[in-house]
């Protein structure tokens, strides 16, 4: 053992660190170039929280088909027109990925706390009145609702039907709620790899596995955070489930260090993010790009970037 350690062993400097972590000369350097032009993700001037809590996704997440019959059994256009409103795409983290996502057609029936009454400040617990409000208001969508309202009864016996009306979702992000309508960077809390998707038309809802970030620097952000760099930092100082997984959290995430950039590279990554989304950039020759820039924000040598680029496989 005394020769392995020798033999393989590498002089770490902790005086300066605020966790122990083992790294190897490389990694040291790329760690120190990090630290020298970087600055923690929370003091980028943005917002992070949590998706959307249904409490029974059965009855609040539907398919396209289960919309459509929905909308079919509508009274009148009016509320028609309403009810198509209230049921947005949703994304689970399962549907993310890296520099994109996949929609599975699936839909969220967005029913606030107190709902359709949701503002009215003077309600402080579960409302009949709201209730009659809903039923009047959005029968087509108060009818499939009924169909659950035994098991939507039994949710959090604390709060269903105390705090808020059985037909409501648990947590409906009252203090956020139009964050979920802005250009906004998504994420799934649980991931085997760094994947993080631009949502810029503010039309998707996230679920209650994933995250949403709103804010300045939005496609910048989204650059480094899908970045070999960003996945080697996060995988020192994140924390993992134990089974091959990483777990995305906020109170982590907000540690890792994003090189600063200046009013230039910010607009030429608002440049290519657009000419991306737009589909006059593949995913790889994107990803080529925005890397090489990132790179150069910090100084990275080539083998230092070869380093960083092979810690993981690429992902497909």
């Amino acid at each position: 053992m005394s020769v392995f350690v020798q033999q393989s062993g590498s002089v770490c400097e902790f005086s300066n660190s605020d966790s122990w972590v083992i790294l190897s000369p490389i990694e040291q350097s790329i760690k120190r170039k990090i630290e020298a032009v970087g600055t923690p993700l929370k003091d980028w001037d943005i917002q992070i929280n949590y998706g959307i809590k249904t409490g029974y996704n059965d009855a609040f997440i539907i398919n396209t088909e289960k919309r459509d019959e929905i909308l079919s059994n509508c009274q009148s256009e009016d509320e028609r027109t309403r009810t198509a409103e209230l049921i947005r795409p949703i994304l689970r983290g399962r549907d993310i990925k890296q520099y994109g996502y996949e929609w599975a057609n699936l839909w969220l029936i967005y029913i606030p706390w107190h709902f359709p009454l949701q503002f009215d400040e003077s309600i402080t617990g579960a409302s009949k009145k709201a209730e009659t409000a809903f039923r009047e208001q959005y029968p087509a969508v108060y009818q499939h609702m009924l169909e659950y309202k035994e098991p939507l009864s039994k949710r959090n016996k604390a709060e269903t039907g105390i705090r808020y009306e059985w037909y409501a979702m648990q947590r409906w992000g009252a203090k956020y709620w139009e964050d979920f309508n802005k250009p906004k960077i998504v994420w799934g809390e649980i991931s085997d790899r760094s994947k993080f998707a631009y949502e810029h038309r503010g039309k998707y809802i996230p679920e209650a596995t994933t995250f949403l970030m709103v804010g300045n620097h939005l496609p910048y952000l989204f650059c480094v955070l899908n970045s070999p760099l960003s996945e080697w930092f996060f995988s020192k100082v994140g924390t993992t489930t134990g089974v091959g997984t990483v777990r995305w959290k906020k109170y982590t995430i907000q540690q890792l260090l994003l090189p600063n950039i200046t009013d230039k590279q910010r607009i030429k990554f608002d440049n290519v993010v657009e000419q991306y989304i737009k589909g006059g950039l593949t995913k790889t020759n994107f990803a080529k790009e925005v890397n090489a820039e990132i790179y150069k924000s910090v100084g990275l040598t080539d083998i230092e970037i070869d380093y960083v680029e092979n810690y993981y496989p690429p992902l497909t």
